[in-house]
């Protein structure tokens, strides 16, 4: 009788295990290296891979304007699955537990002026709630979609974007969460050629809220520009990290996550991946993170990774950077008669500020600064 041998293990991220089925996720310990920040507990259930929905979201269409259509569609349909397989256990567990999926739809050549935007409300945290949507770019057009997620929940969705060819998109998805909430979301982002993807993620609220955002080219010159915004309070954990897979020539890439830090056992993990493979030659790509510790007890993790298998690239580097105030700034505006507390919400606002002004909605973006600047008052930062 013989045996044989076990696979070898994958040597590159974009090799994981991906699946439709949640069985073929091995049970999560928590040991692994996907999720050794993740406090799994904290996942009410979701990370078991067995739960079932006993819950449900809303979606509201808050603004929609000509070019954008939004319809609730099967899951059965050939669209869900056709950007995104599932590469960790939650992901597979909201993909097989999502009976319908919401479709947005961007007309091709359509230019469309007004944001779309979309919100997610959840009605309540004791029960489980599974999510799918899908929004599809056609081709040449050029739109601003802003999803929002709001209310009390534990959910655990996926997000399909299709950016067709010569796309222009902006992506804005934002997390402000009741305090009670748990959000475990796998956004999967494909462009095609000359397409270009600006997504800004924004996290304020939440228990617990890990998001996970994969880019695929699917053509030569596409562009995707990743930001990101969090700021965690006490006991707050957030989560974000990112996987830029490079396979064809020509693409490029971006990340820039900042977050800020307050308050005892505030916890926030970002880990960004970019793998430009061997066919990638002329890859351009950047990534940055950067934490502002603004008190004791908070703990912010920050790990790049970059792996390149071709020497033929036009520019790659990564960066992170965590610390607390700095003195120079404070002392420069103080010197100028600003009190303190006030000294310091500047310093907060100007660090965020290349973010947020990647914004294209003048409404949001003064909503997002009145909270940040609450939770500094608050804290009597």
């Amino acid at each position: 009788m013989t045996t044989q041998a076990s696979a070898p293990p994958p040597s590159t991220k974009s090799q994981a295990l991906r699946s439709y089925d949640v069985a073929d996720f091995p049970t999560l310990t928590g040991l692994e290296e996907e999720w050794r920040f993740t406090p799994l507990k904290r996942l009410r259930g979701l990370a078991d891979g067995t739960t079932v929905a006993t819950a449900t979201v809303g979606y509201d269409q808050v603004a929609l304007p000509s070019g954008v259509t939004v319809e609730t569609i099967g899951h059965d349909d050939p669209r869900i699955g056709s950007v995104l397989t599932p590469f960790d256990r939650i992901s597979a567990l909201a993909y097989g537990g999502a009976e319908q999926a919401l479709l947005v739809s961007v007309t091709p050549e359509a230019v469309v002026a007004e944001p779309a935007v979309i919100r997610v409300t959840g009605t309540g945290a004791g029960g489980v709630a599974f999510g799918h949507t899908y929004l599809e770019v056609g081709r040449f057009a050029e739109v601003t979609v802003v999803l929002e997620h709001t209310g009390s929940a534990t959910l655990a969705d996926n997000v399909e974007v299709a950016v067709a060819d010569g796309a222009k998109l902006t992506l804005v998805t934002v997390a402000d969460w009741a305090a009670d909430a748990v959000q475990a979301q796998h956004v999967k982002l494909r462009l095609g050629r000359d397409a270009k993807v600006v997504h800004v993620q924004v996290t304020l609220g939440g228990d617990l809220v890990r998001q996970f955002t994969s880019v695929e080219y699917a053509g030569r010159g596409g562009e995707a520009e990743l930001y990101g915004l969090y700021f965690a309070d006490a006991g707050q954990h957030l989560e974000h990290r990112q996987l830029v897979d490079h396979t064809v020539p020509d693409c490029r890439s971006y990340v820039g996550y900042r977050g800020a830090l307050q308050g005892a056992s505030a916890h926030t993990v970002w880990v960004g991946d970019v793998l430009i493979q061997a066919a990638a030659t002329g890859t351009d790509t950047y990534e940055i993170n950067r934490n502002l510790l603004l008190t004791d007890g908070a703990r912010a993790d920050s790990v790049p990774n970059l792996e390149i298998e071709t020497g033929e690239v036009a520019g790659a580097g990564h960066a992170s950077a965590t610390g607390r105030f700095d003195d120079e700034q404070l002392f420069y505006l103080m010197a100028r008669g600003i009190p303190a507390d006030e000294a310091r919400r500047l310093v907060v606002r100007g660090f965020f500020a290349e973010v947020i002004n990647k914004i294209p909605v003048e409404e949001l973006r003064d909503r997002l600064g009145a909270a940040i600047e609450a939770r500094l008052v608050e804290a009597g930062a």
